[in-house]
């Protein structure tokens, strides 16, 4: 499709900043990185909270474009494009999200082996992060032992574990075993999310997870709750 193309959107228009998030996904479908980058930096100088512009924008924008490419209406090229653009504006906007007062809690954040797909795990850790958990983001294609190395290390309160895609869910599964085998009794609240845990709502049940949300304020309060309960 032509850069000028009218996209099937799906943006909820009486959803807060609904008009915002439709300009930055309309910036970065145009590959207009840099107006993209301007539109979350004036937000943000203009007074909206750096959690508003991740849970209104930077969240439902991913949500539309993956829509667009399963969809077909754009490449798997600009996909990529526009999730790596965001990537880079998120990291501009580390000044703001590293400052939290701590509250002694640990999270760390993944995706399973073979998933390549880490912009949503990522936004979540950062969420944790401004929060006041001490969070231990491990990134995309993380290798089983990897994981069970860095929980033995850190000894976090919470694993949350992402796929985007269905077909790796199993690894998913296979994951969640083998730190319930590692651990035992002493394992981590183990939480999951990605688009194949919203589209089928017991599947996290299903892969042995301790808890699923379909957002990164909602993982937040559903952590606080499950951490609670041990």
């Amino acid at each position: 499709m032509p850069e000028n193309a009218q996209y099937d959107l799906k943006i909820d228009q009486t959803a807060p900043h609904a008009g915002l998030a439709q300009e930055f996904i309309q910036a970065l479908l145009s590959a207009e990185s840099h107006q993209a980058n301007q539109i979350a930096l004036q937000s943000v100088e203009n007074g909206i909270p750096v959690k508003d512009l991740y849970m209104h924008v930077f969240q439902v924008s991913q949500r539309e474009i993956g829509h667009l490419w399963q969809t077909g209406q754009i490449s798997v090229a600009r996909e990529h494009f526009c999730t790596a653009a965001t990537q880079v504006i998120i990291s501009r906007l580390y000044p703001h999200i590293f400052n939290s007062q701590k509250i002694g809690k640990k999270l760390i954040a993944t995706c399973v082996g073979g998933e390549l797909h880490e912009i949503g795990i990522r936004m979540v850790s950062d969420f944790f992060e401004m929060e006041g958990w001490d969070t231990y983001y491990l990134g995309a294609n993380s290798p089983d032992e990897s994981v069970i190395s860095t929980i033995k290390d850190q000894q976090p309160d919470v694993v949350g574990i992402s796929t985007t895609m269905y077909f790796n869910v199993p690894q998913v599964q296979e994951l969640i075993n083998s730190i319930r085998r590692e651990f035992g009794e002493t394992s981590p609240t183990i939480m999951v999310g990605g688009f194949p845990f919203l589209m089928a709502k017991d599947l996290w049940q299903q892969v042995g997870a301790d808890g699923f949300a379909p957002d990164a304020q909602q993982a937040i309060n559903l952590a606080h709750q499950l951490i609670t309960r041990r």
